[in-house]
């Protein structure tokens, strides 16, 4: 059993072009990424995974694109199987994942979310599993499995294992310096980026409960 394990730069970014031709042959690899959102080891320069309004090396005004979703282009293949967790939001869908990834014969890509320095996490980085709770509770971020061989028995083999938003959306974003600073360096475009920010996020959430709900 293969493992192989990388961050964001490496996965959406950089190193995506062998990321995806591992997951196109059909070998069974396992892939874990840690999603910081933000090239951590290098500096905390934007990436594809950089969400709109975040700020980032590159990215000093704020992000103006959204969040690559590098989840749902995997499934586009419709044989690997795929997930998104975050542990300090659900350990059980966490490990739920990683033994489904394992026994599942074929290529497989769990991405987690992953509480970076960069964030500026306003309670501390000793708080950075509350936070991933936080956003999953806001609907920042999904937590869901795409296991390919449930099609073959006929179920929909996407699984939405978060719960609708129970939170507002801007809590969470205030509760990070990258979120919140916007209004001290680029009030003039911080409504209009924050409003992107959540449209982005909530577009992203429907189209995971349409998947929930309807086999395609």
């Amino acid at each position: 059993m293969i493992w192989v394990f990388g961050g964001d730069g490496w996965a959406y970014d950089i190193g995506y072009g062998g990321l995806d031709h591992v997951l196109a042959s059909g070998e069974n690899l396992n892939f874990f990424v840690y999603d910081t959102e933000v090239y951590s080891n290098t500096g905390g320069q934007s990436s594809k995974a950089t969400p709109a309004a975040a700020i980032a090396k590159f990215a000093a005004a704020g992000k103006e694109t959204k969040k690559k979703d590098l989840g749902r282009m995997a499934m586009s293949y419709g044989y690997v199987y795929v997930a998104q967790v975050a542990m300090g939001a659900d350990k059980n869908q966490t490990l739920k994942a990683i033994t489904e990834a394992e026994a599942y014969d074929g290529p497989s890509i769990i991405i987690g979310y992953a509480p970076c320095i960069n964030h500026g996490i306003r309670a501390g980085m000793g708080h950075a599993q509350q936070q991933q709770k936080r956003a999953v509770e806001s609907g920042y971020w999904a937590l869901y499995r795409y296991n390919p061989e449930l099609a073959g028995k006929g179920e929909n083999p996407f699984i939405l294992d978060s719960k609708a938003p129970s939170m507002p959306f801007r809590d969470y974003l205030m509760s990070e310096t990258r979120f919140a600073s916007m209004f001290q360096f680029n009030p003039g475009a911080a409504e209009r980026l924050f409003t992107k920010a959540e449209k982005d996020a909530m577009e992203r959430l429907h189209y995971y409960e349409y998947m929930s709900k309807n086999k395609i």
